[in-house]
């Protein structure tokens, strides 16, 4: 008898996409050299990307950036200053917003506040070429498909605002576009419905088919939300990928210092062999060895990166090439966890995640305020980059 599965492995099962996307390689959107001025001002430069069929692809960064413009000239409400959209293999970018098959569910959700549930999904459907009783039975299928069927008699004022992200989604999907784009979607709900959300969407998301395309700010969203994800910064597209490429793969300091928090210190490298670089790091006090990138050169200077969960705090000195003794200055409990600032004899302060692993009391911490430390990674922790 097979035994029964984790917690983890349930939701796996439940959603395969959020693991595993089996995507088209054909792609399904096609953003070939896109720019787009507003008088002097760029927003969006030189983008290329392609999005397949089937994917939830965000476009992740800061405010600014240029991901909402993108998605603007997706949707047809913007016209690229240069450049060409293509879906599913048409030209899309001389259409206007009634012509594309694509639907924008906005970060308001922009309901009807005077108008039901029911009729807030059905409101998209009356210009379609449909019968009453075909647009009743896409309302209901709806309404099901978002689990709000038993309120559908009622005021978006008189539902949470995770039911009025619902009813959103609902009316978006309902004329059945072939692109979904979702704006900042879930920045106006808590942390833990958010949390609650996103593995929603992505269930909606494979039920339907439907491609999305999201636009965020939130690195945990897009990494728990997408089949791959694009990081933006000052109107281009930084690094392309998927959420374990992109955070264990970051191509600059930009891309890892967006992604997650991180430790950068100044390096040069002192010798390369194989898969394997040593290199001088000041701050740390010694030789660092790390997995090595193509193209290093013995004097080259580069930067150290080291994600605060990948290190190691022990009391004694553990037999590991990359150890270095320091004092915790800081320390904070956030229950599932805890943040240690350890001061290096350089006077460097480093991020370290500690997991809590083991119910404990106060007196028995990995360690504790003045404590003497050392600091341990592994080299294929240590990350490498040139920019």
């Amino acid at each position: 008898m097979p035994e029964p599965a984790t917690t983890a492995d349930a939701k796996i099962a439940q959603f395969p996409r959020a693991v595993a996307p089996a995507i088209k390689e054909t792609p399904f959107i096609r953003i070939e050299g896109v720019t787009k001025r507003f008088g002097a001002f760029t927003a969006v430069s030189s983008v290329s990307l392609e999005i397949r069929k089937g994917e939830i692809f965000s476009l992740l960064g800061g405010s600014g950036c240029g991901k909402t413009t993108l998605l603007r000239m997706l949707a047809g409400f913007e016209d690229p200053t240069e450049g060409r959209i293509f879906i599913d293999g048409q030209d899309m970018t001389d259409l206007p917003p009634y012509e594309r098959p694509v639907n924008m569910m906005f970060q308001s959700y922009a309901l009807f506040p005077h108008m039901t549930v029911e009729k807030n999904v059905a409101y998209g459907l009356k210009h379609m070429d449909m019968t009453p009783s075909q647009r009743s039975d896409r309302v209901r299928e709806m309404l099901a498909l978002v689990q709000l069927s038993d309120f559908s008699h009622r005021k978006p004022h008189q539902i949470s605002g995770g039911q009025r992200q619902r009813v959103a989604l609902a009316r978006a999907l309902a004329k059945q576009p072939k692109l979904l784009l979702l704006d900042e979607p879930l920045a106006a709900l808590d942390k833990k419905l958010r949390e609650a959300t996103q593995f929603e969407l992505m269930d909606i998301q494979d039920k339907t088919g439907t491609t999305f395309i999201v636009v965020t700010h939130d690195q945990e969203e897009a990494m728990t939300l997408s089949s791959r994800l694009a990081v933006m910064d000052k109107g281009r597209i930084m690094q392309t990928g998927t959420a374990t490429e992109v955070y264990e793969y970051p191509n600059s300091k930009l891309v890892a210092g967006f992604i997650g928090s991180i430790n950068f210190f100044d390096a040069t490298v002192r010798a390369t062999q194989g898969d394997t670089a040593e290199v001088e790091v000041p701050e740390l006090g010694g030789m660092v060895e790390a997995r090595a990138i193509p193209g290093l050169t013995p004097g080259q200077p580069i930067t150290l990166a080291i994600r605060p969960e990948k290190l190691t705090i022990s009391r004694g000195k553990p037999a590991t090439a990359n150890a270095f003794p320091g004092k915790v200055r800081d320390l904070a409990y956030f229950g599932k966890d805890s943040l240690y600032r350890i001061q290096m004899p350089s006077g460097r302060v480093m991020s370290v995640n500690s997991v809590n692993a083991r119910r404990v009391g106060e007196n028995e911490r990995v360690a504790d305020w003045e404590d003497a430390v050392w600091l341990s990674f592994e080299p294929a922790a240590a990350i490498l980059l040139k920019d």
